[in-house]
């Protein structure tokens, strides 16, 4: 939410400036129909007389209009220095809340440990990051263009400013003490540098980079790229799905709606399910009676997948399923295993 203070002088500065309108209305009307001036010396002798610049009247005034500018001055030093005052409070003050929300901010990322980085807050980055706000995964943004991340300084998205090739940058981010990274630059190079920088800095990081030309494809998993996405690539296979079978793209569509109370699959890690000094089968666990969900995914420890795994299936240490199931059932299994 934006900071009460500097909506409270932002009020204050539009009532300076109402003020300081009302004050010359009053000045312009008062010598043109007190001193009989015509408009633009009416004008004219109210800025002088307001801003108390010293220069000479433009004609001898007479007793009325003496009463009136003595008024005028003293009513304008009241107002004009009310105004500046409001004015000057609020830009120091401005600058020392930015200021001290960016120290919060990266005392907060320092905190961090096992999350995700996001570099570039474009089309893919915001996507990225609204699909982890669903999922409450803790992330951190990295974006250099202030006027992007202005937009979104209402929802106190945590962030660090600047430059995603730079290795500083990185690493007020956290990046030694991350999880993953998910590099969404429009420029195939940007992404490139950025890999090679965090895969350099953290070892066992897992990198997820966007990708806009094909032949960038294999570059980007030679420099250290965990999985790399073609965002077009997917986008026209998606089109083309919706004609082959467009009833089952719909279906699948729907199971990945984002929102909190709106997710349909989840993966678990088996550890969290059990303790795994005896290991179990899918049967043993019976997360169909217990929770609802279904078992639709297998993923054993050398990474290998397998669709619908058989009850008899041993749930070994380092190993996930892939759950099926309706949200409010998601949630009971969450509940039930005590999963965060």
């Amino acid at each position: 939410m934006k900071n009460p203070l500097l909506k409270l002088y932002r009020s204050k500065i539009y009532t300076a400036i109402l003020l300081l309108g009302i004050l010359l209305c009053i000045g312009v009307l008062g010598y043109r129909f007190i001193a009989g001036y015509v408009w633009l010396d009416a004008f004219y002798m109210t800025v002088i007389t307001v801003t108390t610049v010293g220069f000479a009247e433009v004609n001898p005034l007479d007793t009325p209009s003496k009463v009136f500018t003595i008024f005028l001055i003293l009513t304008s030093v009241v107002i004009v220095g009310y105004a500046i005052s409001i004015i000057t409070e609020y830009i120091l003050n401005r600058n020392n809340l930015e200021d001290i929300k960016q120290r919060k901010m990266l005392k907060k990322i320092e905190e961090m440990s096992n999350h995700i980085i996001i570099c570039g807050f474009g089309r893919n980055g915001k996507q990225a990051a609204k699909k982890l706000q669903s999922y409450n995964k803790p992330f951190v943004i990295i974006e250099q263009d202030k006027e992007v991340l202005d937009k979104f300084q209402d929802e106190d998205l945590p962030f660090v400013l600047g430059n995603a090739n730079d290795d500083e940058i990185l690493l007020e981010a956290g990046i030694s003490r991350a999880a993953t990274l998910i590099t969404a630059l429009p420029s195939d190079a940007d992404n490139l540098f950025v890999v090679l920088s965090a895969r350099q800095i953290n070892a066992k990081l897992n990198i997820i980079s966007r990708a806009s030309e094909e032949t960038s494809y294999s570059k980007l998993k030679l420099a250290g790229a965990n999985n790399v996405i073609l965002p077009d690539r997917i986008g026209g296979d998606h089109m083309a799905s919706l004609v082959v079978t467009p009833d089952l793209i719909e279906f699948i569509d729907n199971l990945s709606i984002v929102g909190e109370r709106n997710v349909n699959m989840a993966e678990v890690q088996v550890e969290q399910l059990y303790n795994t000094k005896d290991v179990k089968t899918i049967k043993d666990l019976d997360l169909r009676n217990k929770t609802g969900c279904t078992v639709i995914g297998f993923k054993n420890i050398t990474g290998e997948y397998l669709v619908n795994p058989e009850a008899d299936t041993k749930l070994v240490p380092g190993s996930y399923i892939i759950v099926l199931g309706r949200p409010e059932q998601i949630i009971k299994l969450n509940s039930v295993f005590k999963i965060a």
